[in-house]
């Protein structure tokens, strides 16, 4: 049975499917040339040196130093964000984080793989890489260049994931060959569109991840910056010529590191179809855990919360 919780929305957040259902969500016909379009744009980042820096905040927490980032992604923008080093032991491995449309207000220490330092990029025009004239505000940020689709914003994000990998490997060499990669909702999508063509993150976690088959993503009602789209599209009729590159289902398939995603039956603001779509993409070593929801308090969240907790340090501890 499709998840059901008392809400105040004005459509159903399951959208009256069963888990089975969801499990057989496909992705779109994707454009002949899209390995080529992200291939190149992949290319094109990496021959910018990002020139990482790192400046102690003088703090400490949870057995972390907790520094200061920033570096120079594409487009001339700098990103900022925190980096977490373990205080009692060498740095052997990597975890880059992707954060949500709700922002990034500081590290989070829920997921500290042993021997790991922790990079929290803030994405470009949010929190503390504000980059006028990017609006801060999600319903504007993500139509930021949508009529454009090689300057799209989104995809200016999944270059500042890629340039964080290239500051952790200079910042940390010993992480060659050991990064992980964890996004939630917007760092989720922004992840799948990064990691098909990033050989140097071995492993990666989806929490509800956003941009999965994007045709059914604008039919669907919902909340946020997925409501925000689907204005431009009433409005303007085209975006699916842009959307088309972007969309993380139709990236999924071509992901061969092993994955854990984390998908909700019921969610407001990611339409659980788009979720699984991404998670049913994957044709490799694929790992799933199902939320009752997401971007939405029930119950049951604590204790799923903690369930997927130990999944996931577990999955990262073979980084």
């Amino acid at each position: 049975m499709p998840a059901s919780f008392t809400h105040g929305f004005a459509f159903d957040p399951s959208y009256d499917y069963s888990l089975d259902e969801l499990l057989n969500v496909g992705a779109p016909l994707a454009p002949t040339d899209f390995r080529e379009f992200w291939q190149a744009r992949y290319a094109r980042a990496l021959q910018v040196h990002p020139c990482p820096r790192i400046r102690h905040t003088g703090t400490s927490h949870a057995g972390f130093e907790v520094y200061s980032l920033r570096y120079f992604s594409t487009d001339h923008v700098v990103i900022r964000g925190w980096v977490l080093i373990p205080q009692d032991q060498p740095v052997t491995r990597g975890m880059v984080f992707g954060h949500g449309y709700g922002g990034c207000d500081g590290p989070d220490y829920r997921l500290c793989p042993k021997g790991a330092a922790l990079l929290f990029p803030c994405f470009r025009g949010l929190a503390r890489s504000q980059h006028p004239p990017i609006s801060t505000n999600p319903a504007f940020h993500v139509l930021h260049d949508i009529d454009k689709p090689q300057q799209y914003i989104i995809g200016g994000c999944v270059d500042d994931v890629w340039l964080a990998v290239s500051s952790m490997q200079m910042l940390f060499p010993a992480t060659q060959g050991h990064i992980g990669y964890s996004g939630v909702s917007f760092g989720g999508g922004i992840g799948a569109l990064a990691l098909p063509w990033e050989p140097r993150i071995q492993r990666a976690h989806l929490n509800v991840p956003t941009f999965g088959n994007q045709p059914l993503r604008l039919q669907l009602p919902t909340i946020g910056s997925g409501a925000a789209v689907q204005r431009y599209q009433q409005q303007h009729g085209n975006v699916l010529a842009t959307l088309q590159y972007y969309d993380a289902a139709s990236a999924a398939t071509f992901i061969r590191q092993p994955m854990h995603v984390a998908a909700a039956l019921f969610d407001p603001a990611v339409a659980p179809p788009g979720q699984f779509a991404i998670y049913n993409a994957l044709s490799g070593e694929k790992t799933l855990f199902t939320l009752d929801a997401g971007h939405f308090a029930y119950p049951q969240q604590a204790a799923q919360e903690q369930a997927l907790q130990r999944e996931l340090e577990e999955f990262f501890s073979r980084l």
